[in-house]
């Protein structure tokens, strides 16, 4: 390195040291223009990562707005190598997973429409086979492939990488970090073709593998969430976001995942209730891709607000259905009664008028005499009123019979 190299690293490490305890928005653009100035003169940083707080680093910051920058310039797998290379040498051991999950995803999930061929991707791997830690290497280079297939919901090309790609090979041992086995959960939830027992089985390894990170915990949740249906899917994604809510309070994703969970419970209130959460927090943190998750979640908030209204549509109309079930029950049990009544009815003016005319013909005709003719006419009365009453015992007993059951 020559002195004026050397002498900007020194003055960018001196500038990035003053930054730390600044205020977000000031580390921020600190660390933003000492990337810009590393950029422009063609060289990488040279100090070291010992963290991936956002918040509080301004070297971890730098770099990554360094490499946002170079990947920017070319999202290809060269570029993904170089900076495989660099987090080996610059990061801290206690961090490197951190790092590499979050700029290998990330700038996959930025540079998502540059897609290389699974040709040009084996040959990657084959050059680098037999340089030391090539694993390593390939798990960065990986993932930052998988960044961008996930970004494009392309399932089924997604697990085909992850299982059977020269890259996936090359990362040997790494293919069963927790990060790899969720993203193969996403792929499997997403796919028609494999089953979702299949992808649950590879989430529970994720999701209970020791020590998982933050980005473990983004992918299991986000594959959950755009999975293929299946039942109990809104209660387990439901569960596990509440878990992830309660283990990172302020993480305004894992608060829009649980709005999403809620959502597919049909939880209309509650789902609201977090997505508002999520669109505070958003504005408070001010990520980068802040108007890319902004329009996210006031998407989904709209489809939550639609999916309320029409459910309080629906609960009126069934309101309104429900009594004018009742009501009509109640016309025909009084239409069922009025008939009942009219048969009753006919049957003793049937009766009375049979009555009258024979005792007419009793009365007017005959040489009976008026004993005879009163007994006659006591056994008609007699008869004909039975006979009303008959009519009368069996509408009641029939119709009693239809009202219970």
């Amino acid at each position: 390195m020559d002195t004026s190299a050397a002498r900007v690293h020194e003055q960018i490490r001196a500038r990035l040291a003053a930054a730390v305890g600044a205020d977000a928005a000031d580390l921020g653009r600190i660390a933003e223009e000492a990337a810009l100035r590393l950029h422009r003169s063609g060289q990488e940083p040279d100090f070291e990562v010992r963290s991936a707080d956002f918040a509080t680093d301004p070297f971890f910051v730098c770099a990554d707005r360094y490499w946002r920058q170079r990947f920017a310039d070319r999202p290809s797998s060269d570029t993904a190598l170089a900076c495989a290379r660099w987090i080996a040498a610059h990061t801290a051991a206690g961090c490197r997973s951190a790092v590499r999950e979050q700029w290998a995803l990330g700038n996959g999930f930025i540079n998502r429409s540059h897609l290389e061929t699974r040709e040009q991707l084996d040959e990657a791997a084959r050059g680098m086979a037999e340089v030391p830690g090539a694993a390593d290497l390939a798990l960065t280079m990986l993932l930052y492939h998988a960044g961008k297939l996930r970004a494009n919901f392309a399932f089924d090309d997604l697990n085909a990488v992850l299982t059977t790609s020269a890259l996936a090979a090359a990362a040997g041992p790494h293919r069963d970090e927790p990060v790899v086995l969720a993203l193969r959960s996403f792929a499997a939830f997403g796919s028609r073709v494999l089953t979702a027992e299949h992808a649950r089985e590879l989430l529970d390894r994720a999701w209970t593998a020791p020590h998982r990170s933050r980005h473990v915990v983004d992918v299991c949740l986000n594959g959950l969430a755009f999975s293929v249906p299946f039942d109990g899917q809104g209660d387990l994604l439901r569960r596990l976001a509440q878990e992830a809510v309660d283990s990172h309070p302020d993480d305004h994703m894992f608060r829009f995942r649980l709005a999403t969970a809620h959502h597919l419970c049909a939880d209309h209130d509650e789902a609201l209730a977090h997505v508002d959460a999520a669109l505070a927090m958003l504005a408070r943190q001010g990520t980068f891709s802040r108007e890319l998750l902004l329009e996210q979640y006031l998407v989904k908030r709209d489809a939550v607000q639609e999916a309320r209204l029409r459910a309080a549509r629906e609960a009126e109309h069934e309101a309104r259905w429900r009594r004018q079930d009742a009501a009509n029950a109640d016309l025909e049990q009084a239409m069922h009664r009025s008939s009942v009544r009219a048969v009753e009815l006919v049957a003793v003016f049937t009766s009375a008028i049979a009555f009258a005319v024979g005792s007419l013909q009793i009365t007017l005709s005959g040489t009976l005499k008026l004993r005879e003719r009163l007994w006659l006419l006591t056994a008609l009365g007699a008869g004909l009123a039975v006979f009303a009453l008959l009519i009368i015992g069996g509408t009641w007993l029939i119709t009693r019979r239809r009202s219970r059951s």
